[in-house]
């Protein structure tokens, strides 16, 4: 069944009850019509019968039944008294309450083929309820749990009736409470801005049903007063407007209207609400992988530049590192793994944080923090490295010349130090609080094939004699690589402490009295 999903229901219902459809379109051919609009909550359609002409109605059962003054049962017509009236309202109600979406039908004679739309919508005979099941996916309970583990408030935004939303969101997880907040449209007009600033405020699980274009507008606007990143998702014209103003518009690409995904800045191509909920775990993904990236690649820097640093403050005649190890470094060792952190899989706790503010920069606190940790005890770690095989050598600091054995074997154990450390130091970063055990050392494994190579280029320049003449280093024996191993390691260690710590303290957040 193509087209609309409410018009296809009714079709496949008639069909069902044996009506043979082609035959009822030819016999009562339809002449008029008057389109469904949010504010009169119906549709009508007129039709050319053998005794004249008909008006057909359909639409929301509290608008339409004020609009009626009989009803129609077993082919006798009746006047609709307020006792047949509240039964009515009461069987609507129940079908509602099952999460069933309701619509009334009726109909009337009228008097030509171009009847007023007054005339047409006026004096009704109620024919009946219908009740349609829109069964949400298995997939939404699901994403719907994990935008709440996101720290993603949902409020629910419908047309329909307030039992059918709030049985509706009860059955994909939306509300959970006994007591929702249900607000009605009539109420929300009632509402001044300052009203709806305390209601929005409010933690409380809000739904908000029979709602017109301009209510979403007004509760999108109210939200972002509040400084909160509004998304709203739509699939109608009466939607473009809150998707237009929203912070990010998600429309539906297969069931959605072409205004609605025109208005909106991103479309489903599936009409999935989990596909949200995994745009939001992808999306926070890369902004982390970027925060890796710069934290992985500025570490470094301050393992290149503080040795040179206490060199010049203790009064040694050369550099710890020369210019053409640092771009051997920058060039052939870190730009494959900084890469492989680029494309690092999410971390396992990435939709169990809270959202980060709009206004955190790139460069925050944290981040620099971080950069400042990792990069000390590495610049800590190679300064040390060099000193000690320098000092331990008994040459006197002003007897070094670039060609002294001891100089070359050291400064090749400082790019040395810097490379392990830095293989260490991109396991480290991979994870901002989960321990690196948990993610798995071989879940990236470009990655570590990215720090093998830069590995592998280190124990090239240490040992072949033209890459040695080119870089000015020297062979490491077996006992400095295990020393600057053990070293490298450092890095990773100690963060792996700091994150142990950061878990232990959210724990105890989490745990503590509200």
């Amino acid at each position: 069944m193509l087209g609309d999903t409410t018009e296809g229901a009714l079709l496949v219902v008639a069909a069902k009850a044996g009506l043979d459809l082609g035959a009822e379109a030819a016999a009562t051919p339809r002449v008029t019509e008057f389109p469904f609009d949010s504010d009169r909550k119906l549709m009508t359609t007129v039709h050319r019968t053998t005794t004249g002409h008909q008006a057909c109605v359909k639409g929301a059962p509290m608008e339409l039944m004020a609009r009626c003054t009989d009803m129609e049962r077993e082919g006798r017509q009746q006047p609709l008294t307020g006792r047949r009236r509240a039964a009515a309202v009461a069987a609507s109600d129940e079908l509602a309450a099952q999460g069933l979406r309701v619509l009334a039908v009726a109909r009337r004679e009228v008097g030509g083929p171009r009847p007023a739309q007054q005339e047409a919508e006026s004096g009704l005979t109620l024919l009946g309820l219908v009740g349609m099941l829109d069964p949400p996916r298995a997939e939404v309970t699901d994403a719907v749990a994990a935008c709440r583990g996101a720290g993603i408030r949902i409020v629910m935004v419908t047309g329909d009736h307030p039992l059918t939303g709030e049985a509706v969101a009860r059955r994909v997880g939306i509300v959970r409470r006994p007591d929702p907040v249900v607000v009605t449209g009539a109420r929300l007009d009632a509402m001044s801005d300052e009203e709806l600033d305390a209601l929005l405020a409010e933690p409380s699980e809000l739904l908000l049903c029979r709602v017109s274009p301009e209510h979403k507008m007004r509760v999108v606007t109210a939200f972002q007063r509040r400084g909160e990143v509004v998304a709203v998702t739509g699939d109608g014209a009466n939607d473009a407007p809150a998707l237009k103003h929203a912070d990010i518009g998600v429309a539906m690409g297969a069931g959605g209207t072409d205004v609605a995904r025109e208005a909106a800045a991103m479309v489903l191509l599936d009409d999935s609400f989990a596909s949200i909920a995994t745009a939001v775990r992808l999306g926070r993904a890369v902004y982390q992988n970027i925060r890796k990236f710069l934290v992985y690649l500025f570490s470094h820097n301050i393992g290149e530049l503080v040795p040179i640093l206490a060199a010049t403050f203790a009064g040694f005649p050369l550099v710890p590192i020369t210019a053409v190890q640092i771009l051997a470094i920058d060039l052939g060792s870190d730009v494959l793994p900084a890469l492989a952190l680029g494309a690092e899989p999410p971390e396992p706790d990435v939709m169990d944080r809270p959202p980060r503010s709009p206004r955190e920069r790139l460069f925050s606190a944290a981040v620099t923090g971080r950069i400042l940790f990792l990069g000390g005890i590495q610049a800590a770690c190679v300064t040390g490295v060099f000193f000690w095989h320098v000092v331990a050598s008994g040459i006197p600091f002003d007897d070094f010349t670039r060609d002294t054995p001891v100089y070359r074997e050291a400064i090749t154990m400082v790019q040395a130090g810097i490379v392990l450390s830095q293989f260490f130091n991109a396991l480290a970063v991979r994870t901002e609080r989960q321990s690196i055990l948990k993610v798995g050392l071989l879940s990236n494994p470009a990655l570590l094939a990215a720090g093998g190579f830069g590995v592998a280029l280190m124990a090239a320049i240490s040992y072949l004699p033209g890459l040695q003449a080119v870089f000015h280093t020297a062979a490491l024996d077996a006992a400095d690589w295990a020393v600057l191993a053990a070293l490298g390691t450092l890095p990773l260690l100690a963060d792996e402490i700091r994150k142990a710590w950061l878990r232990r303290r959210d724990a105890r957040r989490k745990g503590a009295p509200r």
